[in-house]
């Protein structure tokens, strides 16, 4: 496994990194959900709690002050009751719940856009294996875990006691001088605190993503060999395509080939060089070319040519000529009528 992450050199291909993403692979900082809820913990310390706390002591109040304004005759008082209690702690709790639930749910989005892949909730075995457990736990993502886990732990403590610390002798004065006024104090404290700690972990967040990036591009690296095998992937073998070509070039031969019977004759350089014309007026103003080739084809075309008697005529230059000018299923240029003219006169006077 070491001598295959070693050979593992060259970055990720386009398409790895787009497999990658399909399949759920994508780079996710666990840092940045917890940031948002803190910073929706803050707002709501700062705009909500207040009001909604007095609101719901104000009920609660009743409950301890006056209890036996309530009737417990029987279950169903009972049940009344606690469903009363429920409702408005829910009715207080859940404006809070809902902006903490949004905090996180932006901070996932913002880093990658959702998608539903169902291979990543597939049970494996691989996640229970006890070597690869021993692997994570030790592992190098388990020791930046470890250290951001510290860091943070680190940090809270430290505005912790910094803010305790410059508003000691005010919480105890409130605790023995004015009571009532705790709640508010403490209020501003956790205000406070949630603010610090937010300012404090600020750069964890950021080196965290910056961290997330580097790690999933380090994952997704590829060997030599890798990149070897996605480019015939994606390109095709080059053997297998050379195949496919030669069998493509061997159709198409054969289809110009079967062509030639038709022929009204072959011009040839005498070996080196054939091309097969057809002149039917009713067809066309100009001869087509039916079939061209050189060498062992050029021998082949006349070999075709003699046995359907079709008149196999000799002009050097005007066979090399015509052979680098011409296309197959195409008229002749016009540069080519005179002399191609003149031979045709030749073979039709010849054949009466």
């Amino acid at each position: 496994m070491s001598d295959d992450k070693e050979s593992k050199t060259e970055a990720a291909s386009e398409k790895k990194i787009r497999d990658a993403v399909e399949e759920g692979n994508v780079p996710f900082s666990r840092e940045a959900p917890v940031f948002a809820s803190v910073l929706g913990l803050l707002v709501i310390l700062v705009f909500y709690a207040r009001d909604q706390a007095r609101g719901l002591v104000g009920h609660l109040v009743l409950l301890v002050e006056r209890p036996r304004s309530f009737s417990l005759a029987n279950a169903e008082d009972a049940s009344c009751l606690l469903h009363a209690v429920v409702m408005e702690t829910g009715r207080a709790l859940l404006p809070a719940l809902l902006v903490l639930l949004a905090g996180g749910l932006a901070a996932s989005v913002f880093q990658n856009t959702p998608r539903f892949v169902g291979s990543r909730i597939q049970p494996k075995w691989s996640r229970i294996s006890p070597a690869a457990g021993w692997k994570r736990l030790f592992g190098v993502q388990s020791v930046v875990e470890f250290a951001k886990a510290v860091f943070k732990f680190a940090t809270i403590g430290a505005m912790a006691a910094l803010v305790l610390r410059a508003d000691h002798q005010r919480i105890v004065a409130t605790m023995f001088v004015d009571p009532l006024r705790l709640p508010e104090l403490l209020l501003t404290l956790s205000i406070r605190l949630v603010a610090a700690v937010s300012v404090a972990t600020i750069m964890l967040v950021a080196g965290d993503l910056l961290w997330s990036h580097i790690r999933w591009r380090r994952d997704l690296q590829m060997s030599p060999q890798e990149i070897k095998d996605e480019f015939k992937q994606v390109e095709g073998d080059p053997l297998v395509k050379g195949r496919l070509r030669s069998l493509a070039q061997d159709r198409a031969r054969r289809q110009m080939l079967s062509a030639v019977p038709r022929a009204t004759m072959v011009l040839a350089n005498p070996t080196h060089y054939a091309i097969a014309l057809r002149y039917d007026r009713s067809e066309g103003d100009a001869p087509v070319v039916l079939a061209k080739g050189q060498d062992l084809i050029a021998l082949r075309i006349r070999e075709i040519a003699e046995k359907h008697g079709i008149a196999v005529i000799e002009d050097k230059p005007l066979a090399r000529a015509m052979y680098q000018s011409v296309s197959i299923d195409q008229a002749i240029p016009p540069e080519f009528y005179r002399a191609v003219a003149n031979l045709l006169v030749y073979v039709f006077t010849k054949r009466s």
